[in-house]
């Protein structure tokens, strides 16, 4: 077994794993303790079957229909009927690394043994995984209670030879795709059609993967303010650890030794201590208190999707050491929704505060530095249009922000009468965090311009660690130029880790 395979059992799963798999695209591998679980409640089915017991979803209908008896003799039409008639989602398709963690974490439930699957069907959704198949999943259509069952229906036709799948970068037919890999369509037996379909795997990966960027992210705003506020002559004050010990939360206490860190050595700052200002303005001077607010909430998400993604979310369950099953709620999405709403209101806050950094400093009047960043102000407008995009992007995240967790509407004839809106909630939380991260972008263009002001003082280790790495990539803006590209390479500079490693290279480890 390559020592890169990621073993999936009963727990343990993390979100550095889910990530590995999803954009790194790790290979995964049941435990012998799961292939020994899914056979157990695999027979328990079968034997119950064969006995005429009455269960949910395998002898019967779903939803408001789960009064409708199904014969032995269509039980194998019911679960191919179960994935067709589900598969009623709309939209864009989710991204291949999105629809990889979808695939893992379906995996990883099913691998729980609760279920009742077949493990041939868990080892074919392992090779869809392992072979980057990649099931075409529409990103709407989802309530998230009875869980994901739309997209999750969509990932399940491919096993079938139905529906469409990515495969090496090209959409095709999903039979298409398991020819190309030598794999045949399957037959679903008894109770495999809604073990598929039924959890909160979409939610739970779109959040995830969203988690992950957040933390990310979170890191890049210390160091994005902790440059503004070295070229708009701010304090070191505001970082005195005894101000965070009293008020002791955890994430304001890290981000300030985060930013006392990062402009650690900085002449610039040691330049003006004597001046005439009293304190700095909150954007600068409540950094900690604001961006630690986020850390918190982004802690919070996480340990809320760390624990579904280890979770059994089928109903009904099967207790294989107690021959028994029992009928419950654990596909409903609430406290995945909840998290999420959570997660895209605190990050949405980390682009709100930058933005205000960015108006002063394109601000002559506030910043003392040239208009717009830019000389020979009038014929160049620098960075003016940036603040104003980095103002378009917050705006559109207030809107955003509106929990989808508040809102429920009924479905199946009114049996399922509370819904989550999770997945709503996750896809919000995403977009969220995609504009933030544009937003935080255009705050590092604009202090990186501003530090080319300063010549003959040295920033922060930190600071300089950053603005070395960015102009690497990224020249001075002399004259005006297409802005767009900057902010696209400043993106990706973001994203691929340059910046933060570089950082953390020099001053250690951020929170």
């Amino acid at each position: 077994m390559n020592v890169e395979t990621i073993k999936i059992g009963y727990d343990g799963l993390t979100l550095a794993d889910l990530v590995a798999v999803a954009r790194d695209r790790r290979q995964v591998a049941l435990t012998e303790g799961s292939e020994t679980r899914i056979l157990r409640a695999r027979r328990l089915v079968e034997r119950w079957i064969a006995e005429g017991k009455t269960i949910y979803g395998i002898t019967t209908g779903f939803g408001a229909l789960s009064d409708v008896a199904i014969s032995a003799m269509n039980t194998r039409r019911l679960q191919e009927n179960i994935i067709m008639s589900h598969a009623a989602g709309v939209g864009s398709p989710l991204s291949p690394e999105t629809v990889r963690a979808v695939l893992v974490l379906r995996i990883k439930d099913l691998a729980r043994g609760h279920s009742g699957i077949r493990l041939e069907t868990v080892r074919r959704l392992i090779d869809l995984l392992n072979l980057n198949i990649c099931p075409v999943i529409p990103e709407k259509g989802s309530v998230g209670a009875s869980g994901d069952l739309a997209p999750l229906a969509h990932l399940s036709l491919v096993l079938l030879g139905k529906g469409e799948a990515f495969y090496n970068g090209e959409k095709i037919p999903g039979a298409a795709a398991l020819k190309r890999c030598k794999l045949n369509p399957i037959t679903l037996e008894a109770a495999e059609g809604l073990a598929l379909v039924n959890g909160t795997q979409v939610m739970t990966a779109i959040g995830a993967l969203s988690v992950a960027d957040a933390i990310q992210l979170s890191q890049l705003t210390d160091i994005a303010a902790a440059m503004s506020l070295e070229v708009l002559m701010g304090s070191r004050t505001e970082f005195n650890p005894r101000i965070h010990r009293a008020r002791p939360h955890p994430g304001q206490a890290a981000v300030a030794d985060n930013m006392e860190r990062i402009i650690q050595d900085s002449e610039i700052i040691t330049s003006h201590e004597d001046c005439y200002r009293i304190q700095d303005a909150y954007t600068l001077r409540c950094s900690p208190q604001v961006h630690g607010a986020t850390k918190d909430a982004i802690t919070y998400a996480r340990r809320v999707i760390e624990i579904e993604m280890n979770a059994s979310t089928n109903n009904p369950l099967i207790f294989a050491d107690q021959k028994d099953f029992l009928l419950g709620g654990n596909f409903h999405g609430q406290p995945v929704g909840l998290a999420l709403d959570f997660l895209g209101i605190a990050v949405a806050e980390l682009a709100n505060i930058s933005e205000r950094r960015i108006e002063r400093l394109v601000n002559p009047n506030l910043s003392g530095l040239p208009a717009f960043l830019v000389k020979d102000g009038g014929l160049n407008s620098g960075f003016m249009i940036a603040q104003y995009t980095a103002a378009a992007l917050v705006s559109e995240n207030k809107v955003l922000a509106h929990p989808a967790s508040v809102d429920s509407i009924p479905t199946s004839a009114n049996k399922e009468d509370h819904v989550s809106m999770g997945t709503i909630a996750a896809r919000k939380g995403r977009t969220i965090i995609e504009n933030a991260r544009d937003v935080i972008a255009v705050e590092m263009l604009c202090a990186a311009q501003a530090l080319d002001l300063f010549t003959n003082l040295k920033p922060g280790r930190g600071t300089k660690a950053a603005y070395d790495i960015i102009r690497k990539t990224i020249t001075h803006l002399e004259t005006d130029r297409i802005l767009s590209a900057d902010i696209a390479c400043m993106r990706h500079l973001m994203q691929d880790g340059d910046i933060l490693d570089a950082v953390e290279a020099t001053i250690g480890k951020l929170n």
